[in-house]
């Protein structure tokens, strides 16, 4: 029997049990109220009939007590119930018509009360009768029902007392047996005989434990396999690596970030990273949520390496249940970017040598002492002097490149008036302006405080967003220039109104040497790189914000003080 089946079949149990008691109940009760329904009717109504009639015989013989006394006699006749009080009533009738035709004697009107008073009798002793059948009735009634009602409380409670337990049993059963699962006993089984849903449940678990036991013993050696082959590669890699669990336990270190960490196995295994991290510059360094690109000199390999950390967070359903940090050596990378920066700067520099003589030359060419030049030559030298302008800007700007990444870039901090910088910036830039009819505007509140800057290098980062503003804005327009006060930092800012960028380009404006493709306006690509290693330098922050077809913002942010 389905446990659905059992409920219902005990639910409808106790409803029969009400309803018997109900029905019991409602169909005693209905019988003496019949009965005292009866003793109303029948007996009393009859009695006060002849109590009215003998009041009217007291009240004398006039028409007036004769005509109610005719009227309680009919209501009599026509409530006669007991043996014998029919034939009292008609003789009250017969005794009545002479009395009322004018036998109005004393031996009459005595006759005429006794029978009347025969009526009263026959009925009170019916009511006696009823009243003796009422309570006898009430007797059988309490006792049925106190029978009844004794019954179906025990059969109740020992159906509440057993119910619950057949419902429940199982279910602390089957709950301690998953309990024993979730500790890996999977020799637990359960052993319920009905053949309900809990047997079911219970064949299903059982195969459900059996399968498990079965997967344990199968793939335990396999997954120790696998551990052993995992931990054999991590060991071999070149690269440092730490293995957290989510409590920040230490579960593995290789031997590279071993010796890279200076300490033993027996020092880390097991222990709370922070814990040993208060003895281990290194780890505390690893665990501390900072920039990825940040490089870590570290002495190995009998000098000075470099590396760089990636942290890489394990998840399982959503849930961070572990951490691996990774420490990569890139010294070797650290070394060719080096001497790349010193080929750059080395070219650069033999390069400006020559550029300028001949820039010179072309200055003296120009002069009329050296003879006179047609238009084709004039031309020629034209097209020379916007090419060694060009080679001359590249080589500067790749000077630049180099003194910044070799940190040999020297900045002369001081604290500037905001529209200093400003002010510079916009008179180096008016001339282009100028060709273009496109006005400047700058706002700057007279209240800002001032910046600690190189008043020369940030003024150099605004003429350069200014440039590339005019480049790029459509003739007769406006370029703002704005210095404002945003979270105790002072941003300056170039907003143009011309054709905007699209966005897929916005995250790499920054890199060296980028340009955007299709742009009709040449560059060397490096001027915003220059700019963002400037602010860099300052411990600013560089942005642009742009609308493509609607124009572009590109500001920078420095501290009141450094």
């Amino acid at each position: 029997m389905k446990i659905k089946t059992k409920i219902r079949l005990g639910l409808l149990f106790l409803l029969a049990l009400i309803l018997i008691l109900a029905f019991t109940g409602s169909f005693y009760v209905n019988k003496l109220a019949k009965v005292s329904s009866d003793i109303l009717k029948d007996n009393y109504e009859s009695i006060q009939y002849t109590k009215e009639m003998i009041q009217s015989l007291d009240e004398g013989d006039d028409s007036l007590s004769l005509k109610k006394f005719e009227n309680n006699l009919v209501k009599q006749e026509h409530n006669i119930t007991e043996i014998g009080e029919k034939e009292a009533t008609n003789e009250t009738r017969q005794i009545f018509e002479l009395y009322k035709s004018g036998k109005r004697d004393s031996t009459t009107e005595s006759r005429l009360r006794q029978k009347i008073l025969l009526v009263e009798d026959l009925n009170m002793e019916a009511m006696l009768r009823k009243n003796e059948t009422s309570i006898e009735t009430t007797k059988k009634v309490f006792a049925y029902i106190t029978l009844l009602g004794t019954l179906s409380f025990l059969m109740s409670f020992t159906f509440v007392v057993n119910f619950p337990s057949m419902i429940a049993n199982p279910i602390v059963e089957l709950t301690e047996g998953i309990r024993e699962i979730i500790k890996k006993n999977y020799s637990q089984r359960l052993n319920f005989s009905s053949k309900d849903e809990f047997g079911e449940v219970a064949k299903a678990f059982n195969s459900m434990a059996m399968l498990l036991d079965q997967y344990e013993n199968s793939n335990l050696n396999k997954l120790m396999v696998e551990k052993k082959r995992i931990e054999t590669i991590i060991s071999n890699f070149k690269d440092a690596i730490i293995g957290l669990d989510g409590k920040k336990r230490v579960i593995f270190a290789n031997p590279a970030a071993l010796v890279i960490l200076g300490i033993t196995d027996a020092d880390i295994i097991g222990k709370y990273a922070p814990d040993v991290a208060l003895r281990n510059d290194l780890l505390r360094s690893l665990l501390k949520n900072e920039d990825k690109e940040k490089l870590f000199k570290i002495y190995a390999d009998n000098k000075e390496s470099y590396f760089t950390k990636e942290s890489l967070d394990i998840l399982n359903e959503d849930k961070n249940i572990g951490q691996v940090l990774i420490l990569r050596n890139i010294t070797r990378f650290q070394e060719l970017d080096v001497a790349k920066t010193n080929f750059i700067a080395t070219i650069s520099h033999e390069l400006k040598t020559p550029i300028s003589s001949i820039m010179m030359s072309l200055k003296l060419m120009e002069n009329q002492r050296v003879g006179e030049l047609n238009e084709e030559q004039k031309k020629l030298l034209e097209n020379i002097r916007d090419d060694s302008r060009r080679l001359l800007k590249i080589t500067g700007e790749l000077l630049d490149i180099a003194q910044i990444e070799s940190g040999n870039i020297q900045l002369n901090i001081s604290q500037v008036n905001p529209a200093l910088i400003v002010d510079q910036a916009v008179r180096s830039a008016q001339s282009l302006a100028e060709l273009k009819n496109i006005s400047i505007e700058v706002k700057i509140p007279s209240e800002l405080t001032s910046v600690y800057a190189d008043a020369d290098k940030a003024s150099w980062v605004i003429l350069n967003f200014l440039t590339n503003a005019i480049k790029y804005s459509n003739d007769n327009s406006t370029i703002i220039v704005s210095v404002t006060k945003v979270e105790n930092k002072i941003e300056f800012a170039v907003h143009d109104f011309g054709k905007g960028i699209e966005k897929k380009y916005l995250n790499r404006l920054f890199e060296k040497f980028f340009q955007i493709p299709g742009t009709a306006i040449g560059g060397t690509g490096m001027g915003l790189a220059i700019s963002k290693e400037i602010i860099e330098k300052h411990k600013g922050t560089i942005s642009v914000e742009s609308e493509y077809g609607k124009g572009s913002r590109f500001s920078f942010r420095l501290g009141d003080m450094i």
